[in-house]
């Protein structure tokens, strides 16, 4: 039903792809998504070696033959790791698809091409896909502001980033942030991009191997639930409102330090909440607006197989109305 550059290039039924998120997107979640038609994209950021890392992928090849990207963003870490090392292990084990995000790939593109990697690159300003494009990326993928995680410095919105990033780059464009259901998804495509990628959706499904008590908060939880932080340290992230998030935007504003920060913001107060579902415990969460949009928790392949059950409802709407063939 749905065929063009990106299915083609990736491989996949369905250009739906799932956002990599640290400490969720492991082997089950990367597989459900692969098995049901889209494209499963691992975390490498939730692998403190590449040991581990070459584990997950080799789990992941055990629970599907179908293909699934490694991500690896390109920003300070304290992981001792060089990135080039995180980069020959996806590829070693045979993951043949690779996302960057982050900083620009360039100085990786010669490593990854001369191994037979397909490229893809994300980023929240048009300026970085075009660069991307630049030094030989095969897709790239545009981030609005209603994203989960980090949608970047500008508070740019997904119906503005998406035809600005279609006009100005001619690889395949995929588009994220409030996209979580048919509607979105037809929404992007027709704006020119030709695949999608979500986080959050997949985030509140059985598949995402989260206490269950995070994924029944997320059912809770409205579009203006989330607020921005770390735009102070120019990297701002969509996390969920809390006394906590709301306590470190007070310390942002009166002009706190990275360093009176990091003990807020460290990844491992989220990872504890993910394995014990203690939301109250102190933590920033990521999460996008697309959460209010969120009422039940599904598998992966019934949140697939609905979104393309219901694009073709769309589609036919449309034709009765004359807008589409």
């Amino acid at each position: 039903m749905f065929k063009n550059r990106i299915t083609e290039m990736l491989g996949i039924e369905y250009p739906i792809l799932a956002g990599p998120m640290a400490y969720m997107s492991g082997p089950e979640l990367i597989s459900a998504v692969s098995n049901a038609g889209g494209l499963g994209i691992m975390a490498s950021l939730g692998y403190q070696t590449t040991d581990e890392l070459r584990e997950a992928i080799r789990k992941t090849k055990q629970l599907t033959d179908k293909p699934f990207a490694v991500n690896i963003t390109l920003l300070p870490s304290a992981r001792q790791v060089k990135y080039e090392d995180y980069f020959l292990t996806a590829v070693e084990e045979g993951a043949n698809i690779i996302e960057t995000s982050g900083r620009s790939p360039e100085p990786y593109m010669k490593l990854l091409k001369d191994a037979g990697a397909t490229v893809l690159h994300r980023a929240t300003r048009t300026k970085d896909i075009q660069t991307a494009e630049r030094v030989g990326v095969d897709a790239v993928t545009i981030l609005g502001m209603e994203a989960a995680g980090h949608p970047g410095q500008e508070e740019v919105g997904s119906m503005v980033r998406i035809p600005i990033a279609v006009d100005a780059v001619k690889v395949p464009v995929i588009a994220g942030g409030g996209i979580g259901d048919a509607r979105g998804f037809v929404a992007a495509l027709a704006m020119g991009a030709e695949g999608v990628l979500m986080g959050t959706r997949f985030m509140a499904s059985k598949d995402c191997l989260i206490h269950a008590n995070v994924k029944d908060w997320l059912l809770t939880l409205g579009e203006m639930d989330t607020i921005l932080i770390q735009k102070s340290i120019k990297n701002a992230s969509r996390v969920v409102r809390t006394e906590h998030s709301e306590k470190i935007l007070e310390m942002e504003n009166r002009g706190a330090s990275l360093e009176e920060l990091m003990p807020m913001i460290s990844g491992q107060r989220g990872r504890n909440v993910y394995a014990t579902g203690d939301v109250g415990s102190g933590a920033a969460i990521s999460v996008g607006q697309v959460v209010g949009m969120i009422h039940n928790i599904p598998t992966v392949k019934e949140i697939i197989d609905g979104m393309i059950s219901e694009a073709s409802v769309i589609m036919q709407r449309l034709q009765k109305m004359g807008l589409a063939d």
